[in-house]
């Protein structure tokens, strides 16, 4: 029966079967729904004290709610339900259906989608606004709509991936994009976004590019290539005009240059790829062979040594400010030098077990002079294990799942392995609740992995490394309260010997436990990031911030071995001026560095006497890389202030009170 029901009577039922959400798709289900209304109705059942409990479509009355939480809706809100009876198991059954039975749209149609929509109307940030998306995404859809037909058919018929479609986009000439698409119908060598977009952004290559360079220009003539030359250009700037033709002879250039490095380091193959790096979808299915460093020797050592006292040495001229600017030229020359001796004593390339040379291959990349060059890192196609002695042997996959004696050929046996492999996922995707765990338990078991053990899935959720090696803050709030948090994890089920056993032991924990362990293999997957520009920068790492509310204030407190004596003097000064202004300034302008980052640890932490305001705003003082942009309150940043001191004034300050 279907029933209008005031948004204040819904609930949440305990029944419905999807437990995990995405953060994003709320927020655009939210948009959609302030735009349009609630076009799918909510499927309840009642429940006690005059509610009822929302079976299907948990996330609509989250959003529901939100809208009346902010005001866009009253919340008495009337909300058109279905209203059902049954069996626990059939209410689930329905809650299961509606959730699964849902597809996801086909790039084309979504792009086919919006332009229509365009087309009636709408701007771009309309369309952005009312579906709860980006508008950079649906500009990004927009442009498929207006790939060449033949490049957008293909997508549409998923003959070609979205990463390959959008390669094709990288250029908006439909008739070159469809040029390259026919070229590309006959290629015999594996074809890739990175191919894609090289082709359609060439329209001509120069003589000086790295595939002209490989191939020559005697070979690429004689095979019927085309040569423009201007009447000032050399054999650099030439521009040649048959990329296919050029591609298709780097491709077989490489291929031969692969052979001959096989042969060269006596490894089973060598992959060639005209890139001058090895792309994810390369390597994604293979093992990665564990391998380390030639050993230094003790002439080696003993260099690497010198040249750390060397660094330590000159870098202690930088940090002086007594240094004048040629001694601070000449240090940052030096230290240049000394950099480049200490990474090329340090970067050595791997050396590869003489064992498991049988079964490793590796990946031949073209430098950007045009000379093919081996990645030295060492994959195989077959399954890695240990033995209890860490001895590691390849073992290929074929040969163990072949039963003896079989007559099946190993196409067949691939193929019903994949359509098992279907099987068994159907089954896990009907099972929201048991997916979710394995999905846990295998993150939370990754690090304590038996190689001996067959990989069960592709999950991975590997711990984020830090630049710094080996730092730990162990005196940080937040660093404590995280090892805090880990230590209070139950852990019992690790004593199973098997990644089945301890499957079984994880699923035996109470859901507090499991969830426990859910927000902790998720966060320690989370990189370094600064609230800055550059390769520090992660936009998301923002949103997750806002979303959180975090104040970083309570987190994390300047201190002279953490902040003040790692940054000039005049970057502690503006600090001071943030908080108490030029009287606080002048106060210790006339300080020597380590005694101003001393005074400054006690000012920040409120551990000095002074006026109630400053000592407030020096508690809520951090710097501004250290803040969540849209969470962190409106207090002082390192340049914040009315009339933050620049340079310039914290030396005037400075001579004035010397």
């Amino acid at each position: 029966m279907i029933q209008s029901i005031p948004l204040t009577k819904l609930v949440p039922s305990p029944r419905n079967v999807r437990k995990s959400s995405d953060v994003l798709a709320d927020l655009q289900l939210r948009a959609d729904i302030a735009a349009r209304g609630l076009l799918q109705n909510l499927v309840v059942r009642k429940g006690k004290r005059g509610k009822f409990e929302v079976e299907a479509g948990g996330r609509r009355l989250a959003a529901l709610q939100a809208l009346a939480e902010e005001g866009t809706l009253p919340e008495n809100h009337g909300v058109t339900c279905l209203v059902i009876e049954g069996e626990e198991s059939e209410v689930r059954e329905a809650s299961l259906a509606e959730n699964f039975q849902r597809l996801a749209m086909n790039p084309a149609d979504e792009a086919q989608a919006f332009a229509s929509i365009i087309d009636a109307g709408a701007t771009v940030e309309d369309l952005a606004r009312r579906f709860g998306l980006t508008v950079r995404f649906v500009e990004g859809r927009l442009r498929l709509a207006s790939l060449a037909p033949c490049v957008f058919e293909a997508l549409a018929e998923s003959a070609i991936t979205l990463d390959m479609a959008k390669a094709y986009g990288a250029i908006s000439d439909v008739e070159r994009q469809a040029h390259v698409y026919a070229e590309l119908q006959h290629a015999w060598y594996q074809i890739t976004p990175d191919t894609i977009r090289r082709m359609v952004l060439d329209a001509t290559v120069r003589g000086s590019d790295p595939r002209a360079v490989l191939v020559g220009r005697d070979a690429y003539l004689a095979a019927g290539g085309r040569i423009e030359r201007e009447l000032f250009d050399d054999d650099d700037s030439e521009s040649w005009i048959d990329i296919a033709l050029l591609e298709d002879l780097a491709h077989k250039a490489m291929e031969e240059a692969a052979e001959k490095t096989a042969l060269e380091y006596g490894i089973a193959w060598v992959r060639p790829t005209l890139g001058n790096y090895v792309s994810h979808d390369l390597v994604e299915g293979l093992g990665r062979l564990p391998c380390e460093p030639a050993p230094m020797t003790e002439q080696e050592a003993q260099e690497l040594g010198e040249l750390e006292a060397d660094y330590d040495r000159v870098a202690a001229v930088l940090e002086d400010e007594d240094s004048d600017e040629d001694e601070i030229a000449k240090a940052e020359r030096e230290l240049v030098v000394i950099d480049r001796a200490m990474r090329a004593l340090n970067d050595r390339p791997p050396v590869l077990a003489d064992e498991l040379k049988s079964e490793a291959g590796a990946f031949l990349v073209l430098s950007r002079n045009g000379e093919p060059t081996l990645v030295p890192q060492f994959y195989t196609e077959s399954e890695v294990i240990t033995d209890d002695e860490g001895v590691v042997e390849a073992v290929e996959e074929s040969g163990a799942a072949k039963p003896k004696g079989s007559s099946l050929s190993q196409r067949l046996l691939d193929e019903l392995a994949m359509q098992r492999r279907d099987i068994l996922a159907i089954h896990l995707a009907n099972d929201p609740a048991l997916a979710l765990d394995f999905m846990v338990f295998t993150l939370a078991d990754a690090d304590a992995r038996d190689w001996r053990a067959k990989k069960a899935s592709t999950l991975v959720g590997s711990v984020a490394s830090g630049p710094v090696t080996g730092f730990e803050a162990k005196d940080a709030p937040a660093s404590a309260a995280l090892a805090e948090f880990a230590g209070s994890l139950d852990e019992s089920w690790r004593a199973g010997t098997s990644d089945v056993e301890r499957f079984a032991r994880f699923r035996a924990l109470s859901d507090e436990s499991r969830s426990a362990w859910l927000g902790y293999v998720v966060s320690r997957t989370l990189v370094a990031s600064l609230a800055c520009e550059g390769e520090r920068s992660v936009p998301m790492h923002e949103a997750l911030g806002s979303l959180l509310e975090i104040e970083t204030a309570h987190w994390w407190r300047p201190t002279a071995a953490n902040y003040f004596d790692r940054v000039a003097k005049a970057r502690t000064l503006e600090a001071l001026d943030a908080v108490g202004g030029p009287e606080l300034v002048s106060r210790y302008a006339a300080s020597k560095k380590a005694e101003l980052a001393s005074a400054a640890e006690r000012i920040f932490s409120g551990n000095f006497i002074g006026e109630a305001d400053v000592m407030e705003r020096a508690q809520a003082w951090v710097p501004s890389i250290m803040r969540f942009a849209g969470s962190d309150g409106a207090g002082l940043a390192d340049h914040g202030g009315d009339e933050a001191v620049n340079a310039e004034a914290t030396d005037k300050i400075a001579e004035q009170a010397a």
